[in-house]
């Protein structure tokens, strides 16, 4: 009788101890409910940024870009300096979505974009660069707020230097049959702190006819500089241009602008009407 019950005490025990190296070996379990997989294109669960929307979407923050269309219209002051000459001097004003513009020549000569066709007034003021300068300048202002635009498409680059700081940067292209130039890139330059836009190189193909050799081969930047707040907006008040090279980044000096008296305005009335006395720029 007591060998019976030293064998069943024997086999407890060898069961107790085997349930406790059990409980010990068993894997813990961490809850993951919150855990949200990373996508391939480096976006986060359905439906999220990819990195390339995220850098946009940094950009825009950081200039207030809803607030910034919270705005009918934009006037502003500009005088252009590119080669040694003056390019360009007068004031602009524009609704804040760009699909109309003015320009106000110091020589009182008028360019305005109706949304459909590009008037210059009078009809026999020089009309040499006019749709140029109609769209160009006004797109460098309006940049941070363009960047999501249809027929937008984008593509992460390696990070660059600009004022001896890394910044990241990124490829702007078009889709066919955007704009007046859809065969235009550009890179982007985002501070790495701020994310504000630093920076753009950029080519010009307008009046190419297809044929970007040219352009491809000359690129420029335009580089940001001496921030002021309107409306606790943003804006850069010195643009300084320079030639640049995908290796090198940004060369020779090749001119400047200057930005003053940027000021909102809630209603168009008629600054955008087709004048009288103009003819129509293709």
């Amino acid at each position: 009788m007591k060998r019976i019950l030293v064998v069943l005490l024997t086999i407890s025990i060898i069961g107790c101890n085997q349930k406790k190296k059990e409980k010990k070996t068993a894997p813990e379990v961490t809850e993951t409910k919150d855990a949200i997989p990373l996508e391939p294109n480096g976006g986060i669960g359905d439906g999220a940024l990819s990195i390339s929307d995220h850098f946009i979407k940094s950009i825009e923050k950081a200039h207030k870009k809803d607030k910034f269309l919270d705005h009918k219209a934009v006037s502003f002051y500009i005088k252009i300096i590119f080669n040694g000459k003056e390019h360009l001097e007068g004031k602009v004003t524009m609704l804040t979505n760009s699909s109309k513009i003015r320009i106000d020549k110091k020589d009182e000569s008028k360019l305005i974009y109706d949304g459909e066709k590009v008037y210059l007034c009078p009809a026999d003021a020089n009309d040499k660069g006019a749709r140029f300068d109609m769209f160009t300048w006004t797109y460098f202002f309006g940049l941070p707020y363009k960047l999501s635009d249809p027929g937008t498409k984008w593509e992460m680059q390696d990070d660059r230097t600009l004022n001896n700081t890394i910044h990241s940067t990124a490829k702007l292209t078009f889709e066919a049959g955007t704009g007046d130039a859809p065969d235009d890139w550009y890179v982007i330059y985002a501070d790495p702190v701020a994310k504000s836009l630093q920076a753009a190189a950029y080519i010009v193909t307008f009046g190419s006819d297809g044929d970007t050799s040219k352009a491809e081969a000359d690129p420029h930047a335009i580089h940001y500089k001496d921030f002021t707040s309107i409306d606790s907006i943003p804006f850069a008040t010195k643009w300084e241009f320079y030639g640049w090279t995908s290796e090198k980044g940004m060369t020779d000096k090749l001119g400047e602008a200057t930005i003053s008296d940027i000021t909102f305005l809630e209603n168009e009335g008629k600054l955008f009407d087709d004048p009288e006395n103009s003819k129509i720029i293709d």
